[in-house]
């Protein structure tokens, strides 16, 4: 779960940072077509390149920022037999579904959880819990590796950082817009761009990157039950029936907000609009229908 809370948080404040340096740097005159008007031509030139621009940044420094907030440790070489198991089966799966062998890390913590994250699907990490590892079955964690290397091999993180990056743009546009409106409109400005504007702008700015980020999620749902499906396929369908089915059982710990579509579970969402994850009955009874229509 803990891939795409990170992802978005990340992404959000990168926008904040790169619009507030902008500002002092005297960026947004460009945006004055004169006194009295946007513009609009430069607006969208702007809006575009910044915002892909803070996607892939966010993109870039995934791996980076993962294993910073979780403490993953990464497994340079297995110094026992459950580390050394657990890189025969990344190994073994990303051989099957033809990507190069990730970084394998392990993550302190209790709750039963795993993600994977990373700048293209040859060049990322796959990271389990410790609590992951000391409570399923092996079966169980084959599944849930398996859930993840689906992400990894359908360039999940790329396709929502694409999307992260049309949704940036339409937000730093209108987030400017709204600014110029108020700057104008309500506090009578009409000599240049006063504070109004640049307080309206980055407060926009920030709203509308949270209700945008519904978008996101909705996308990282149904994403999750082609992932399902993945892990099912290459660890069998009542493995990852029973992974899941442990998984309804207890109450994960949240992860950070970039790698939390990637995860294999997410209940933290106050509403489901903002889950990354579908509900875990929702997912098990998918894979029971998936499994009776291929007998």
């Amino acid at each position: 779960m803990q891939r795409i809370f990170l992802f978005l948080m990340t992404n959000i404040a990168i926008m904040v940072v790169l619009s507030v340096s902008l500002n002092l740097l005297g960026v947004d005159n460009l945006l004055q077509q004169n006194d009295s008007s946007l513009n609009i031509q430069v607006l969208i030139i702007f809006s575009g390149l910044f915002g892909f621009g803070g996607a892939f940044i966010s993109l870039a420094i995934s791996k980076w920022m993962a294993k910073r907030t979780t403490g993953a440790v990464v497994i340079e070489s297995a110094t026992n037999n459950t580390e050394k198991w657990l890189l025969e089966v990344v190994a073994k799966q990303a051989k099957i579904v033809g990507v190069k062998m990730p970084e394998v890390a392990i993550f302190p913590s209790n709750s039963m959880n795993a993600f994977a994250t990373g700048a293209s699907k040859n060049k990322s990490l796959v990271a389990v819990s410790q609590g992951l590892l000391n409570t399923m079955h092996k079966g169980e964690i084959e599944a849930v590796i398996g859930h993840e290397m689906s992400h990894v091999a359908n360039g999940d993180m790329v396709t929502l950082t694409l999307i992260q990056g049309v949704i940036n743009t339409f937000v730093i546009f209108f987030s400017r817009v709204i600014g110029y409106m108020v700057d104008r409109l309500i506090l009578k400005n009409q000599h240049g761009y006063g504070v109004g504007y640049y307080v309206t702008t980055i407060f926009a700015q920030i709203v509308l990157s949270i209700l945008a980020s519904i978008i996101v999620m909705y996308v990282s749902r149904k994403r999750e039950f082609v992932a399902d499906t993945g892990g099912a396929d290459l660890a069998g369908h009542q493995n990852m029936i029973n992974a899941l089915k442990r998984l309804s059982q207890v109450e994960p710990q949240p992860l950070p907000e970039q790698m939390a579509a990637f995860g294999i579970d997410d209940k933290k969402s106050f509403s489901a609009w903002f889950s990354s994850h579908p509900p875990l009955e929702m997912r098990i009874n998918a894979l029971k229908k998936r499994a009776m229509n291929q007998r």
